[in-house]
C-alpha cells in the first residue's frame, strides 16, 4: 500500500471502453456460490417504477449501486473481506456506526453505513457502504492497487441482511457499472465497466416474510400480511414471491428460532408463472412455540447456483 498524491505512471491502469476504469469483483466471495447479486441501480428512478439495465426488476425504486449480499449473518463473524475495485486513493470512510439489523439511529446521511469513497481520477469515484465496525483497513490519503482490502462486509446503515453496496460515480453522477451508457433503452448492456462481467439472471425473490397462515397473492404483494411479532399459538408459515423463474429453479423455503430449526422444505418449479407465490409452514406446538427471535430463509437456485435468496424476521412474544 502507498501514501501520498496518485502518480501518473501508476494511474495507467486498465479502463473499459467507456473510458472508466475497469473494477475488479470487490467482496471476497464467489459469485452464485457464497454471494449473489440482490440489487443492481435503478435505470427508471424519477418516475416511481423500477428497471435494471436489462428490463428487469432487480432493483428497488431509486437505487443507485450494486448490492452483493452474503448468504448467511454468521459470515459476518467469520469476516468477507471488501477490496479495492480498482487503483485509486482513500478520499473518505466512515468507521463508527454498530452493525445492527434494526437499524437503530440510522439517517439519511449516515444511510451507507461504515465506508469508504475512492477517488480514481477524470472525475470517478467508487463507494463501499455497510461495512463492519472496525474493520476499515485504510485511511484518507492511502493509494491503493486493485484488490487491496479496504476491511469487512457487515450489517451497518440501512441494511438489514449482510451484503456490500458499491456505487460508481462519475462526475457527482450514479454510473451502472454493467451498462455504463444506458439511455432510455434497455436490453444487452454496451459498455461494461466490469474486467470479468458476471451473468445476469432475471429470476429473482420480490419479498419474504412470515404470516400466521397461508396468504394470498394480493396479501404479499401489499405486504398486509407480514407479521413482526407472532403469537406463540398460532401457526408460523414463510412465504415468498418469485418472479420470471424458470423450468427446474428450485424453491428452498426454512425457518430457525430458538431452538434450531423449525421446518424446511425444498419446491421445484417445473412449470412457473411470471409471479409466482409460494409458502410453508407449521402448527404451534403443544405449549405453543418457544419465546425469541425466528429467522425465514428463501433460497431460489438454478442447476445448484444461487439466484436469489432473501431473510424474514418475526419474534414470538
Amino acid at each position: 500500500m502507498q501514501t501520498g498524491p496518485i502518480i501518473l505512471a501508476l494511474a495507467l491502469a486498465a479502463t473499459s471502453a467507456a473510458g472508466a476504469p475497469l473494477f475488479q469483483w470487490p467482496v471476497d466471495c464467489s459469485l452464485g456460490e457464497t454471494c449473489y447479486i440482490e440489487d443492481y441501480v435503478d435505470h427508471d428512478p424519477d418516475k416511481g417504477e423500477i428497471r435494471d439495465f436489462a428490463c428487469g426488476i432487480k432493483t428497488r425504486d431509486a437505487h443507485k449501486g450494486t448490492d452483493i449480499a452474503l448468504l448467511s449473518f454468521d459470515e459476518i463473524d467469520t469476516g468477507v473481506t471488501v477490496r479495492a475495485a480498482a487503483f485509486g486513493r482513500v478520499e473518505r470512510i466512515r468507521d463508527s456506526m454498530p452493525d445492527d439489523r434494526l437499524m437503530r439511529g440510522v439517517t439519511p446521511k449516515n444511510a451507507c453505513g461504515n465506508a469508504v469513497l475512492m477517488t480514481h481520477g477524470d472525475g470517478w469515484q467508487t463507494l463501499y457502504c455497510h461495512m463492519k465496525l472496525g474493520s476499515s483497513s485504510v485511511k484518507p490519503g492511502d493509494v491503493l492497487q486493485p484488490g487491496d482490502p479496504l476491511g469487512l462486509v457487515g450489517l451497518s446503515g440501512q441494511t438489514n441482511h449482510p451484503h456490500l453496496h458499491f456505487q460508481v460515480i462519475k462526475d457527482g453522477q450514479i454510473v451502472d457499472p454493467f451498462d455504463a451508457e444506458a439511455g432510455e433503452s434497455c436490453g444487452d448492456p454496451t459498455a461494461t465497466l466490469w474486467a470479468d462481467p458476471s451473468e445476469y439472471h432475471r429470476a429473482g425473490l420480490l419479498t419474504a416474510g412470515f404470516a400466521d397462515g397461508v396468504p394470498s397473492m394480493q396479501s404479499v404483494r401489499s405486504g398486509a400480511v407480514r407479521l413482526d411479532g407472532a403469537n406463540p399459538d398460532n401457526p408460523l408459515v414463510v412465504y415468498t414471491l418469485a418472479g420470471d423463474a424458470a423450468p427446474g429453479d428450485v424453491l428452498t423455503l426454512w425457518a430457525t428460532g430458538p431452538q434450531g430449526e423449525v421446518f424446511r422444505k425444498q419446491i421445484p418449479l417445473d412449470e412457473p408463472q411470471r409471479a409466482i407465490m409460494r409458502a410453508i409452514g407449521r402448527k404451534a406446538p403443544a405449549g405453543g412455540w418457544p419465546k425469541g427471535d425466528y429467522t425465514g430463509e428463501v433460497l431460489l437456485t438454478r442447476d445448484g447456483e444461487v439466484i436469489a435468496h432473501r431473510f424474514a424476521h418475526v419474534t414470538v412474544e
